[in-house]
Parts: structure tokens; sequence; C-alpha cells
């Protein structure tokens, strides 16, 4: 079989982590939906039990991620990114006809469609820079997960200052800019994000350069909680409002002063020597060779076909001469920490425990987010972009938080990461119920305890797929993973909550409910729901547990011998 050549000089993953950080921002659109479900409301004359329904469109959309999980392993990461685009211009173009009345009379279900088509642009932009990077940094997966999950989370909080500063606090003008601005931020980012040369865990220069890149993010998240506050309490001129975005702007840009230290100031590589015996390396364009290192393969079990650099899986005929010529062992199960295909993940136990894991936490998560404004009117209160504002800085917190603290334990205690959603199920247990109680000055605080544990459920997921499932074909088993989201929407937020929302609107004679009746009933369902996950999850941790112990013995990642599938 030939050998993998590298080309030397190959552009490092910082730059493609940069402009990742861009598309995930981007790819928290669906987040938005709260900033404008007023305006579906008034202007288009809708109930709430419709607004909720639009609602479940937007998170089904937002995480039926099944093709683009399933074509990053066929096609470059610029192609998966511009199909986002697509969607993107034609899904929010669409609601903006609508609320902008451009078009009048656009019926309901072309509304729906035309919310999850928009939407689905995430599924789109979120699998190529996830997948992608995750290969690009094997050694730090739960950090990489935590810092582009977080952006992501904390898009919410992006698009409520640009909102408020900018927009003038008009729907139809946070629609347009959906439409247009969105597809060119990722058209200017698209070809940034590609496969690269994997990062050494042994270079202590990756761990400065990814507490940076955590530093940069955090310092956005509190410049824009503050600057929301600042504008909802105090008038700004136009002039100071854009001074204020654009500071944000060039925060945002922030994590591309990696690449252009590493420009400025290079580091020459060590010459690493292949160690006795070994007859498996990679050739440098000088001809020298070095050891493989499975995990630095961005498809460790097929490296010798070289499958990341053509953008295919190895054919059963070219794994059969590869057993023929004694590169490969013949094929067996995989075991868990190895790469599983997606049939092989689905019949395991871990697979499906995971699952309703995630299912049960970030579907209650999910069902507070898309009816948060009705919540917080609910409890009183005019103006709820405060409270958006709150949810995304602690979502933010949790997804962050989550990937380095889990990152940090699993290395030094080989505990698994599956502990860290344990805790988050059981605090909103907690909350939900002091919810249920509606005690004086309990919303913004139980708003944001459910902010940070939905970050630590959406964050933990990611890595914890990867290390048991593999790389490989990580694309597909993350996107049906993602699946809990839109199904925990459409059952406890549009069934449930929608429900009893209209109920209680129905009994005081208003199309708007007021009081802590509104919600009572959904929230202690949805303690329950959040028990019985706290129930699953401490069960697949004790599973976990000796796979962890395998995988991180002596504090680093250990990949299992390749099952040669």
């Amino acid at each position: 079989m030939p050998n993998i050549v590298l080309k030397p000089g190959s552009r490092p993953p910082w730059v493609g982590l940069a402009a990742a950080a861009w598309v995930q921002v981007a790819a928290g659109n669906g987040y938005n939906f709260p900033l404008y479900s007023t305006a579906l409301k008034s202007v288009l004359g809708f109930n709430q039990q419709q607004v909720t329904i639009l609602g479940v469109a937007n998170d089904i959309g937002e995480n039926v991620g099944l093709i683009p999980g399933i074509v990053i392993n066929k096609l470059p990461p610029w192609a998966v990114l511009s199909v986002g685009v697509v969607f993107c211009f034609l899904g929010y173009g669409v609601l903006w006809l609508a609320v902008s009345q451009t078009v009048s009379g656009l019926p309901y279900w072309l509304l729906w469609l035309a919310l999850v088509v928009g939407t689905n642009s995430n599924a789109w932009f979120g699998t190529a820079v996830l997948v992608t990077n995750m290969r690009n940094f094997p050694l730090s997966r739960g950090t990489v997960s935590g810092i582009l999950k977080g952006y992501v989370g904390i898009s919410a909080a992006v698009y409520t200052v640009l909102f408020n500063l900018v927009l003038g606090d008009s729907a139809s003008k946070l629609l347009l800019f959906l439409t247009i601005g969105i597809p060119i931020i990722c058209l200017a980012m698209m070809f940034f994000v590609r496969p690269c040369t994997p990062a050494s865990g042994e270079d202590s220069s990756v761990h400065v350069h990814f507490i940076f890149t955590q530093a940069a993010s955090v310092v956005l998240a509190l410049y824009l909680l503050i600057s929301t506050v600042i504008s909802d309490v105090i008038p700004l001129s136009d002039t100071v409002s854009y001074i204020l975005v654009a500071i944000m702007v060039i925060i945002l840009m922030s994590p591309l002063a990696i690449p252009f230290k590493m420009t400025l100031f290079p580091v020459r590589p060590e010459k690493r020597i292949p160690a006795t015996g070994s007859s498996d390396s990679l050739v440098s364009a000088e001809g020298e060779s070095a050891p493989t290192n499975p995990l630095l393969t961005p498809f460790s079990s097929a490296s010798y076909l070289g499958s990341f650099l053509d953008g295919e899986d190895a054919s059963d005929v070219e794994i059969l001469l590869a057993e023929g010529e004694g590169a490969v062992k013949k094929k067996r199960k995989p075991k868990r920490g190895e790469d599983f295909k997606f049939a092989q993940a689905l019949i395991k136990a871990d697979f499906w425990l995971l699952w309703l894991v995630y299912f049960l936490g970030v579907g209650s998560g999910v069902t507070i987010l898309n009816n948060l404004a009705q919540i917080g009117i609910a409890y009183g209160l005019d103006d709820t972009t405060i409270l958006l504002a709150v949810f995304s800085f602690c979502n933010f917190v949790g997804r962050l938080g989550s990937g380095a603290v889990s990152e940090h334990f699993v290395r030094s205690k080989t505990i698994p990461r599956t502990v860290w959603m344990t805790l988050a199920q059981m605090i909103m247990v907690l909350i939900f119920i002091l919810f249920a109680l509606a005690l004086d000055g309990i919303l913004y605080v139980a708003t944001a305890m459910i902010g940070v544990c939905y970050g630590i459920l959406y964050s933990i997921m990611v890595p914890t797929a990867s290390e048991l499932f593999g790389l490989k074909h990580f694309g597909i088993i993350y996107a049906f993973m993602l699946l809990g989201n839109p199904i925990g929407a459409l059952v406890l937020s549009g069934l449930l909550a929608g429900y009893v929302y209209d109920a209680e609107a129905t009994k005081q004679g208003s199309s708007t409910c007021v009081g802590p009746d509104c919600f009572k009933v959904t929230f202690l369902v949805l303690a329950g729901i959040c028990g019985l996950g706290t129930i699953l999850s401490i069960i697949l941790t004790v599973r976990l547990r000796p796979v962890y112990q395998m995988l991180y013995a002596g504090g680093s990642f250990r990949l299992p011998q390749s099952s040669g599938h």
C-alpha cells in the first residue's frame, strides 16, 4: 500500500478554528426565535400554540442534521457550508417577506416549512466546522467542543446586541439580516475551514492557544451582557451604538491573533524519529519518515487508505487488498473507543443511554428557550431581551466551562464526562420546582441556571460521542444525537407548554396569559423528566467508568487498537 504524504507547511488548524468561531455564531441563528416570535404573533395574528409549533419547526430545522452528517465524509467542508448558505437565504427570505408584509397572505404551512429550511442551515454550518475541527484537534476534543459550542451559545447575545443597537428592535430588519448577512459571513469564512495537519498535543503552545481562545470568548460574553444591559437602561445615540457593535466585531476577530502570531514567530518543528521496528510511517516531501499516531490522522482506522485526503471511506475491496498485504487486520466488531460505523453504534446500549440523557435534558431546556419571551411576560416583564441575554450568556458559560472542566478531570482523574451531565440534570430538577413555586426574584436566577445546564448537556454530548464511537463516522453519529433536541421541542414545548399556556389564557379570557399558572404544570412535568434523566445519566456514568480509565490511562488520550473495520 502507498504511504500517505503530508506536505510540509500545510496550514495550521488555528486558522480554521478562528473562522469556525464566526461560522458558529452564524449557526446560532435559531436562537433568534424569541426576538421575532412576538412579531409573528401580532403581525400575522397567530395564537400561542401556533407560535409554539413554529418554535418546534425552529428546533427541527436546527437539529436534524443526518444528511450533512453523512455528506461530511464525501464532500469538502466548503461544499457543506454552501448548502447551509442557500438554505439560510431561502428560509429566512420567506419569513422576511411575511413579517415585513412585502407579500401578504402566505399560508401557515409555508411559514412553518420556511422556518425549518432556514434553521436547517445551522445543521450544515455546525456539522462542517465541528467535525472538521474535531479531526484537526483530535487530542483536545472536549476543549474544542466547548469553544465551538460556546460560540453557538453566545450567538443569541450577539444577535440581541445587533437587534437592540443597530436594527432598532425591528423583527423585519432582523430577518433581513438573517437572509443576507449570515450567508455573506459564511461565504467569507468557508474556504478557511478545511482539513489541516492535526495539532500535536505535546506542543505546550497548543495549551496556551486554547487558553487565549477561551479567554477571548469569555471577554466577548461579558461585553455582550454588559452592552445589552446598558442599551436597555440608558438611551444610546446611533454613534455610540455603532461604536459598541464595532468593538464586538473586533473581539470576535481576536482568535485570528493566534495564526498571525504563528506566522510572525514560527516555531521550528522538532524532527520526529520513527520508532524502532515500526513499519507504519508518514512520509514528508523530503522523503523523511515519521511515526504514525492514529490519533493524529483524522480517520485513525483508515489511515492506510488515505480516506481523509480523498474525503471518502475505503471500499470493501480496498480493505480486502490491504488485509492480503498485511496492512490491515481482519474485520472484527469494534470496542468502545474505536471507530464505529453508524449501524454498529445503533445497537449499543451506551448509544441509546447517551441519546436519552441528552433528549430529556436538552428537550427540557429548549422548552424554556422557546417560551422564554412568554415566560417573562407571564412573570410581569415588559421587555424580555435582557432575559434572553442572560440565558445566552449562561448557556455560553455552561458550554465553554464544561468543555474545559471535563477535559481537566477526564485527564487527571479519568472521570467520565457524563458526570457533568448528571449534575446538570439534578440542578434542573431543583430549578424547575423553584420555577413552579414562582418565588419572588426567581426568574433571572432560574433562567441563568437553566442556561448553564442546557449548555453543559449540549457541550458534553459531543466529545463523549466521539470518544465512545470514534471520529471516522462522527458526523452521522453526532447528527443523530442532535435529534433529541427537536423531538424534545415537539413533545415538551409544542404539545405540553403550548397547550397548557393557551388553556390558562382561555381561562383568563385573553390571548396572553399572565401569572405563574401559565407554566406551572409544564415546570412540574419538566422536573420529573429531568429526574428520570438523572437516573439514566448515573447508569451511563457507571457503565463508562472502565472505558475512560482505558482511554485516559496515564493522563493522555490512548486510542485502542484499531478494529480494522
